[in-house]
């Protein structure tokens, strides 16, 4: 027999789960600690309150953008299988409730990312608007949404060196070089495992349209790109931004490992390559993170 507890319980638990969905809990989270790390790099003394408002902020401004992404898309969400049980298209949650929560992390996500400085709230708007109003329009268009998507995709990292600092320059300008370039072979290779059901939603996600050659090329050149301006600290290029030459090398091994999975997708050129190269750049992209920050601290 339900009682009242019981239905409290499983509608609270249900909120919270759709809310997670909604706002994609583990891109949020991964985004957070991006733009944490870039705080570490920056910051002169190491304060809760800061880390706390750029976390609560980032989340906002991620969770949102990521909402806005599926009211947009709820039609053609509804035919591709990976997303067709999200709470939108799924009709869990009404659309005007989710444009409800969205203005209000939206809101709540500025205000928040403002108490730190001024820039850092412009460059969260930036970064919400640039993918709701301008990458999601785009996927279905042309495959140049990529490039667009990849601008937000970047701010993170460098957003915790401009929380830190208030400013922008050629040390944040680098951090956000870095994740720009990573993201091309990182959501390629997405794209590639995904393409039969992108197709079915009218995605243009990989660069040729076609899971060929050409495709698996410019995901090689890519992550060569990003390799290079990752250990581009390690010369003195990159003002206060610094790698010591161990760091510098460990990043350019792991960077190698990923462009080896790279080659790999080009040589065989199947979905189990490509899902080896998209694990590979998840796993580099944390870890060459953590070694910046460690190596500032040792």
């Amino acid at each position: 027999m339900l009682t009242a507890e019981t239905l409290t319980t499983i509608s609270f638990s249900t909120v919270i789960s759709e809310f997670k969905e909604l706002t994609k809990v583990r891109l949020a989270v991964s985004v957070v600690v991006s733009s944490i790390a870039g705080y570490l790099l920056a910051a002169a003394s190491i304060e809760l309150v800061p880390i706390l408002l750029l976390a609560f902020g980032g989340y906002c401004m991620v969770g949102a953008s990521n909402i806005y992404n599926q009211i947009i898309e709820r039609d053609l969400d509804v035919l591709m299988k990976r997303t067709r049980n999200r709470p939108i298209p799924a009709g869990r949650v009404p659309v005007r409730i989710a444009f409800a929560l969205a203005i209000l992390l939206t809101l709540l996500g500025v205000i928040s990312l403002y108490l730190l400085n001024p820039k850092t709230a412009m460059f969260g708007a930036i970064s919400i608007f640039l993918y709701a109003c301008v990458y999601t329009p785009l996927k279905t268009v042309t495959p140049l949404a990529v490039f667009v998507g990849a601008i937000p995709g970047a701010i993170p990292f460098m957003l915790g060196w401009v929380a830190a600092t208030n400013e922008f320059g050629i040390e944040p300008g680098t951090l956000f070089m870095v994740q720009f370039f990573w993201q091309f072979p990182h959501f390629w290779a997405l794209g590639w495992m995904l393409d039969d059901d992108y197709k079915k939603g009218g995605f243009k996600m990989l660069p040729t349209g076609k899971k060929d050659k050409g495709t698996a090329m410019q995901i090689i050149l890519y992550t060569i790109w990003m390799i290079v301006i990752s250990i581009m600290p390690v010369f003195g290029f990159t003002g206060q931004l610094i790698l010591s030459i161990p760091a510098a090398i460990i990043v350019l091994v792991m960077g190698l490992v990923m462009l080896w999975f790279a080659f790999k997708l080009y040589e065989k050129r199947d979905n189990a390559a490509a899902r080896k190269l998209m694990l590979a750049s998840v796993s580099y992209i944390t870890l060459m993170q953590a070694v910046y920050v460690i190596d500032r601290f040792i």
